[in-house]
């Protein structure tokens, strides 16, 4: 009996500590960009990552995160809740927030397709690639596709720029601002990952509009489109919690993404 015993709490000991390994701690990390500008995000790092990503919050962007991880907004939004998820399949994540002098509101809003905006992004790829030399990947959702799209095609692999870039619920027309169709797709030779929900119902996001976006990735020659269906949708169409925010789909859209940036 007391053998029985012994062996099943050896069991449960295995399970518990595969369980513990799957989670991946985090930290907040503040480094200088611009002068007199700071850029926070929040780091996981998992043993032996194979890939690193940006994730780009949609919204203003203005996370505002604290000291101790936490956010004061955007918690709910997909990329930051999945995170723990980018990191349990191998990638080490940083979650952007708004930078030092955006920490009011309008917060990201008319900054996403600045000069600015990509110098903060381009020492936080540095500091990445400090890390480890692997992999730097940008990772954008709604608005946060303006984000990276734009960053994207202003900077490439050889100049210190990103290795890959996934586009998630893109925005395809803004009347407020250039949506990323409009911006200069044909200059990314990255490898390029969309990822859309068939029955995405904000007006920004209209899935008829993508054929023309992976029309415009003429220049890379490695693009795929990621369609999804099903989940759950519930309140405003262009929140989180919506299809748009692949609301009960987060693991396999998650598993999926990070296995097409590990294959590169």
């Amino acid at each position: 009996m007391n053998r029985l015993l012994a062996f099943w709490c050896f069991i449960a000991l295995i399970g518990l500590s595969q369980s513990s390994f799957a989670q991946v701690s985090q930290k907040v990390v503040d480094i200088p960009t611009r002068p007199g500008v700071t850029q926070r995000f929040v780091y996981l790092a998992p043993i032996e990552a194979k890939a690193a990503v940006i994730l780009f919050a949609g919204g203003h962007g203005g996370l505002q995160i604290l000291s101790n991880g936490s956010f004061k907004w955007g918690e709910g939004n997909f990329l930051v809740r999945t995170r723990q998820l980018f990191a349990e399949n191998g990638l080490a994540v940083a979650v952007i927030d708004a930078p030092s002098d955006r920490q009011a509101s309008p917060f990201l809003s008319g900054f996403r397709q600045t000069p600015e905006h990509m110098a903060d992004i381009k020492a936080v790829i540095a500091w990445l690639k400090q890390q480890a030399n692997i992999p730097v990947w940008l990772v954008g959702t709604s608005r946060g596709t303006q984000s990276a799209a734009y960053i994207a095609t202003q900077w490439g692999v050889s100049d210190g720029g990103p290795d890959g870039l996934v586009l998630t619920s893109t925005m395809l027309s803004d009347k407020t601002g250039r949506p990323v169709p409009a911006m200069p797709l044909q200059n990314i030779a990255l490898p390029v990952l969309v990822v859309h929900h068939e029955q995405d119902g904000c007006k920004h996001c209209d899935y008829r509009e993508i054929p023309r976006l992976m029309e415009k990735l003429s220049a890379t020659q490695r693009k795929e489109l990621l369609t999804f269906k099903g989940g759950e949708s519930r309140g405003d169409p262009c929140e989180a919690y919506a299809y748009h925010g692949f609301n009960g789909l987060e693991k396999e859209v998650v598993t999926k993404i990070a296995a097409w940036i590990r294959a590169k």
